[in-house]
């Protein structure tokens, strides 16, 4: 395993006050690094990392990646995590999203290599589009519209892993790369337009819940405290990936809806809306690197991990 696992080190961690950035820099400081958080709030928040504002090894930095990033003092680890990742935020964001993915990308990874640290970029279960292999493992090249509404985000963590890899064999940078499948968990935003918050903050109002097409599209749902344990977990390997960090217990949209109605007690009724343009039909990780390399597997139940989601959400009903 890495020295990086001792925890005595500086990390930066971009979009570090997002939902799973926020969730990243908490556990590196638990873990002992000095942690330096790099975010805009295009779809971050402050709020995210409040209780991290007290802590002597947290710092915050406002900034777009895209447009530099410059941390003078000296680096081990960089966590590239901006990126807006729900289609209501890429959507709204377009070419945000794209400058994210390229020269935000590009200047976290001269950031590494200034400073000789390892890289991990953070892309996304996306870059296999609608798939036509089920599980996806990552050998899979993927299914992906290059001019379909999803391609700001698709393209834009497509192209990412793209430069990465360029990086590590031209300028010697040494990277990761994970692929997320469907992080949720708290702190994620009710109107972010992704299922686990519409339908929690839908069933919470005792509104319909509104499933997409005929709700017999899947997802696989990874809640966040096991996706920041396999992010850390290739940040300490010496593995490049891509690695595939998600859960595979895959539900249908329908089940998930249903699951929601009932461990919030709510007396919603489902309606089902139309369904997205090039929205995946199927999403499933082959989990086989993970599990064999990293010695990583997703610990909490799908069920387990909506009741304590809905439990935040029944706290902080504005996100």
């Amino acid at each position: 395993m890495s020295t990086l696992a001792t925890g005595r080190g500086h990390a930066v961690v971009t979009g570090g006050a997002g939902f799973v950035g926020s969730h990243l820099c908490q556990a590196l400081l638990a873990h002992g690094y000095d942690v330096t958080c790099v975010d805009d709030y295009c779809t971050g928040s402050p709020h995210n990392v409040a209780q991290l504002a007290d802590h002597p090894g947290f710092t915050f930095v406002a900034g777009d990646v895209a447009q530099g990033l410059d941390v003078d003092r000296h680096t081990d680890l960089v966590c590239h995590l901006a990126s807006p990742a729900s289609p209501a935020d890429y959507l709204r964001l377009p070419l945000h999203t794209l400058d994210t993915g390229s020269a935000g990308t590009r200047n976290a990874l001269e950031l590494a290599r200034r400073h000789g640290a390892r890289f991990l970029l953070t892309s996304t279960s996306e870059v296999y589009g609608d798939p036509l292999e089920h599980p996806q493992s990552e050998s899979y090249w993927g299914n992906v519209n290059p001019v379909g509404p999803r391609s700001v985000y698709d393209e834009a963590k497509r192209f990412a892993e793209a430069l990465t890899t360029a990086e590590a064999e031209a300028a010697d940078v040494d990277t990761a790369i994970v692929r997320l499948f469907n992080t949720y968990g708290p702190r994620m935003r009710p109107f972010d337009g992704r299922a686990v918050p519409t339908f929690i903050r839908q069933a919470l109002a005792g509104r319909p819940l509104t499933v997409t097409g005929d709700g017999t599209q899947t997802r696989s749902l990874t809640y966040v405290d096991d996706t920041v344990e396999g992010i850390l977990a290739m940040a300490w390997s010496d593995l490049s990936g891509p690695v595939n960090i998600g859960n595979d217990t895959e539900l249908t949209m329908l089940e998930l809806a249903r699951m929601i109605i009932e461990l919030t007690g709510s007396s919603s009724v489902i309606e089902f809306i139309e369904r997205p343009t090039d929205d995946p039909m199927v999403r499933r990780p082959d989990l086989t690197l993970a599990r064999g390399k990293l010695r990583w597997e997703p610990r909490t139940a799908p069920r387990d991990g909506l009741e304590r989601t809905i439990a935040w959400f029944r706290e902080h009903p504005e996100g």
